[in-house]
């Protein structure tokens, strides 16, 4: 099995690599909620997906199904404030909290931010893994890191995924994805980082990969 320099272990080329256990592809919006007593029913497998406001949820939700518009993207920053639910088939879904650390979110949301999701990592039990979505340009920020140790007290394994990787040159890229893998080294084996762009096909195979060791 070879490593790429995103630091995710990968598969040999697809002519040789076995089919993903899960088909993205088929995804489809399932609910949004915006309490934690309105989460659909609690069994299966579900990854998370969470980051700041524009770091680029949604689009990595989007190019890993290959549906343009399954998640909502926004130009204004903050907006989506519900946990939606993607369902990929009757046991295994994708789940896009809402984004944080956006200067303009009044305080009082970005509390109601931090017990709907606080709550929701800490007693979600078929949340299998949350993948922390981070601008290659700046990783690692204090929400970043508070989000991180959200995941550890809750048990949660992290793949961080350093998102618009096509703006920086492949050594840069390199060099922050080694970083930033290096930042994580306190969260323990079940903390990996890797370097991807929704645009420039970068990392597309190494997160379906990831999220395959957690849903297949």
């Amino acid at each position: 099995m070879a490593t790429h320099e995103n630091g995710v272990n990968s598969l040999p080329d697809s002519r040789g690599a076995p089919a993903s256990p899960v088909d993205y592809r088929q995804a489809r919006f399932l609910v949004s909620v915006a309490a934690i007593r309105d989460l659909p029913p609690d069994r299966g497998r579900e990854v998370a997906f969470a980051g700041r406001s524009n770091a680029g949820k949604s689009s990595a939700i989007n190019a890993l199904t290959g549906r343009r518009r399954l998640a909502r993207t926004s130009r204004t920053p903050g907006r989506t404030r519900l946990i939606n639910f993607f369902a990929l088939d009757e046991r295994r879904r994708l789940v896009d909290l809402p984004g944080y650390g956006y200067a303009k979110v009044p305080r009082s949301m970005s509390r109601e931010w931090g017990a709907l999701v606080g709550r929701y990592l800490e007693s979600r039990e078929s949340l299998a893994g949350v993948v922390v979505l981070m601008d290659i340009r700046h990783p690692l920020t204090e929400l970043d890191t508070a989000l991180l140790d959200w995941c550890r007290a809750a048990d949660r394994p992290v793949l961080a995924v350093l998102t618009k990787a096509d703006k920086l040159a492949r050594g840069r890229r390199a060099a922050v994805v080694a970083e930033v893998r290096g930042g994580l080294a306190g969260y323990g084996a079940a903390a990996r980082a890797m370097a991807f762009s929704a645009t420039k096909q970068i990392g597309h195979r190494e997160l379906t990969e990831g999220l395959d060791a957690w849903l297949g």
